[in-house]
């Protein structure tokens, strides 16, 4: 699960990061809109913590762009007005949330992942798929009921679950390797990282008895199937 950070207040941006890392987010994080806009245009992010008030600009305008650009990010708001019309505007223009500077780092988290949940796996609590079980609050994940827990890293989780989520198409090995390390990618020489990920993903898959399959479209990309 991937998240967005755009806020300018360097201690709180400090701390969201530390708050993105603690709870086993993979994050990016920026401090003004021309950046975020840069973000959104090239990743997709699972849920974008927003601060208004930027030094170059209105987080307004960014809402305004996912809208455009028909992208379905999950947005929280975060700001230090409290004013009516400036909730009612963020929430008119598509953002999930909003939040009142200062606020409890565990009510973001909740609502973060109630956000994740409804987008990504259009469900309130637990996720099926094959004979998979997850429960994407604590990040476990199961074959056939939470008993059975499979052991995964955050990166192979992270891969698992976006899978999940677009199952019915075929991701390229590019857009999974920008999902998963973002800039860093640019920094890699081949894909042997993503390729390990990827291999050591469908060997405990199949060590737990998980009925699906993780198919390698040659020249394409990855697409999973329950079998």
């Amino acid at each position: 699960m991937k998240l967005l950070i755009v806020e300018d207040e360097p201690q709180l941006l400090k701390s969201l990061e530390e708050f993105a890392s603690e709870e086993g987010f993979i994050y990016d994080s920026v401090t003004g809109l021309q950046s975020a806009m840069e973000r959104i245009s090239l990743y997709e992010y699972d849920c974008i913590i927003l601060d208004i008030n930027l030094p170059d600009g209105s987080g307004f305008d960014l809402l305004e762009t996912l809208h455009k650009n028909g992208k379905t990010d999950g947005v929280i708001i975060l700001s230090a007005r409290n004013s009516l019309d400036d909730k009612l505007k963020g929430l008119g223009l598509g953002a999930d949330d909003y939040l009142t500077k200062p606020f409890y780092f565990s009510e973001l988290n909740a609502r973060i992942k109630a956000i994740i949940r409804r987008k990504q796996f259009k469900t309130n609590k637990l996720v099926r798929f094959a004979n998979l079980v997850i429960e994407p609050d604590q990040y476990l994940v199961g074959v056939n009921d939470l008993e059975n827990l499979i052991s995964f890293t955050k990166k192979e989780y992270a891969i698992l679950t976006h899978l999940i989520n677009n199952h019915k198409r075929v991701i390229s090995k590019v857009s999974l390797a920008e999902y998963i390390w973002g800039d860093y990618v640019d920094e890699a020489q081949s894909f042997d990282f993503l390729f390990s990920q990827i291999r050591n993903l469908k060997r405990k898959l199949k060590d737990a008895g998980a009925q699906l399959e993780i198919n390698n479209i040659y020249g394409v990309g990855y697409q999973i199937q329950a079998l």
